[in-house]
C-alpha cells in the first residue's frame, strides 16, 4: 500500500505531537526512545503521550514528554455515565492541545478515532492490510515492518520516526525510566531497615501476568539456594496480584531452612517506580520476559533473562549487560503460543536447568 504523501514530514510546522502507545507496561517502555529521538529531531515540539493509566509511570519523569494522557480501562466497569465522563474530558484535553503530528504506534482501532476527531496534518501508523483504505483515509504516513526477519520492537517502534524522516542516531535509542526522588527514598529506607545497600543484592522477579512465561516456584528457589551459598543476599520481588503472591509464597516454601534468612521478599509492596528505583540498586536481576526484566534494562542492572514462548530477538534486554537463556532442545520455540499447545505450561521453560541460569548469574555478576 503506498502512502498518499510519501514525503517526510516537514518538522519546523510541527508545534504539537501526540505519541499513542496503548499497550502493556513492558510494551510502553520500549516506546520510550520514540520521545527521546523526536525531541532530538525537532527541539521546539512539544511531544506528548497517550498511554493506558496503569502504564502512566512508565513515561512519567521523561525528559521530552510534555503530557501524559491516560485512558482508564477502570470506566466501563463504572458505569456508562462514567465512561463517557471521562472520554469527553480526554477528548476536551486532546483537542485543547491542537496536534500537528499523530504518531500511533499499536494496531488499537482508537486511532483511527483519535485521527478523525483530532484532524492533525500529519498522522502516522504501522501498515496494515486489513481495512487498509479506511485507514489511509485518516493517516498520512505508514510505516513497515519485515515480513520474514524479527526486528526488536525498538526499532520497530523507531520505523514510525524513520517514515517521516527521522534517523534516530544510536545515543537516542536507549530505553528512558525516571523513578523519582520520591521512589528512590522509600527504596533507600526500606532497603536500610533489612540491613541492604546498593549492591548488595541480587533481585528475583519470577512473575508476569502471563504465568505461561513463568519457571516453576522449585526452580526459583533451587536458584536462589545456590546464590545464597554463594553469599550473596536475595530480594524476591511481584506484582500485587494474587497469582504472583501465590507464585512467591511456593517459592518461598521450597527454599532450604537456611536459606531464609537471606532472603528478603518485597512482593506487593513496590509501586511501579518503587520497582524500578530498587532494580537501580540491585547487584543484577532474574527474571522472564516481562515489563520488570525491560525496568532492569532501562536503570541499566545487569539482568539474566529466561525466555520460552516468545522471542528474545523481538523482546530481549534492550543494550544493556545481559544473558538470554531459552532452551536449545525445543525448535518449536519462538513459537509465541500460551504455553504447549495452548496448555499454559511452556515446556521450553519448565524443563531449562537450574545450574545453567545460576553459571549464567555468576558469569555476569563476576563482569558487573
Amino acid at each position: 500500500m503506498a502512502s498518499p504523501l510519501p514525503d517526510p514530514v516537514p518538522l519546523h510546522r510541527v508545534k504539537r505531537a501526540l505519541v499513542t502507545k496503548l499497550r502493556h507496561h513492558g510494551d510502553v517502555l520500549l516506546a520510550s526512545p520514540v520521545f527521546t529521538a523526536l525531541k532530538h529531531a525537532t527541539p521546539a515540539t512539544e511531544i506528548d503521550a497517550l498511554v493506558y493509566l496503569e502504564t502512566a509511570p512508565m513515561l512519567t519523569g521523561h525528559p521530552a514528554i510534555s503530557q501524559v494522557h491516560t485512558i482508564d480501562r477502570g470506566w466501563k466497569a463504572r458505569g456508562v455515565t462514567v465512561q463517557l465522563a471521562g472520554e469527553w474530558r480526554l477528548l476536551r484535553d486532546l483537542r485543547a492541545r491542537d496536534y500537528d503530528l499523530l504518531i500511533h504506534l499499536t494496531e488499537h482501532p482508537r486511532g483511527l478515532t483519535l485521527a478523525r476527531l483530532l484532524r492533525p496534518r500529519y498522522a502516522v501508523t504501522r501498515e496494515r492490510s486489513t481495512h487498509a483504505r479506511l485507514w489511509s483515509r485518516h493517516f498520512t504516513h505508514f510505516y513497515r515492518i519485515p515480513a520474514r526477519t524479527e526486528r526488536h520492537v525498538v526499532e520497530q517502534n523507531l520505523d514510525a520516526l524513520r517514515r517521516i524522516g527521522v534517523q534516530p542516531p544510536e545515543e537516542d535509542r536507549r530505553l528512558v525510566l525516571v523513578p523519582g526522588a520520591a521512589a528512590h527514598r522509600k527504596v533507600e529506607a526500606l532497603l536500610a531497615e533489612h540491613a541492604l545497600g546498593t549492591g548488595d543484592f541480587v533481585q528475583l522477579h519470577p512473575g508476569s501476568r502471563w504465568l505461561f512465561k513463568c519457571w516453576p516456584p522449585e526452580h526459583t528457589a533451587a536458584l536462589i539456594d545456590r546464590i545464597a551459598a554463594d553469599g550473596v543476599r536475595c530480594v524476591l520481588t511481584g506484582a500485587p496480584d494474587d497469582r504472583e503472591r501465590a507464585l512467591s509464597s511456593a517459592i518461598l516454601a521450597a527454599l532450604r531452612p537456611a536459606t531464609r534468612a537471606h532472603v528478603t521478599d518485597l512482593t506487593g509492596r513496590l509501586a511501579l517506580d518503587e520497582l524500578a528505583a530498587l532494580t537501580a540498586h540491585a547487584r543484577a536481576f532474574v527474571g522472564v520476559d516481562s515489563a520488570p526484566m525491560h525496568i532492569a534494562a532501562a536503570v541499566g542492572t545487569p539482568a539474566v533473562a529466561l525466555f520460552g514462548p516468545s522471542s528474545e530477538i523481538a523482546w530481549g534486554p534492550w543494550r544493556s549487560a545481559h544473558r538470554v537463556l531459552a532452551s536449545d532442545r525445543h525448535p518449536c520455540r519462538p513459537c509465541g503460543l500460551d504455553g504447549c499447545g495452548g496448555g499454559k505450561v511452556s515446556e521450553c521453560l519448565t524443563t531449562l536447568p537450574v545450574e545453567r541460569v545460576h553459571t549464567a548469574l555468576a558469569e555476569l555478576l563476576s563482569r558487573a
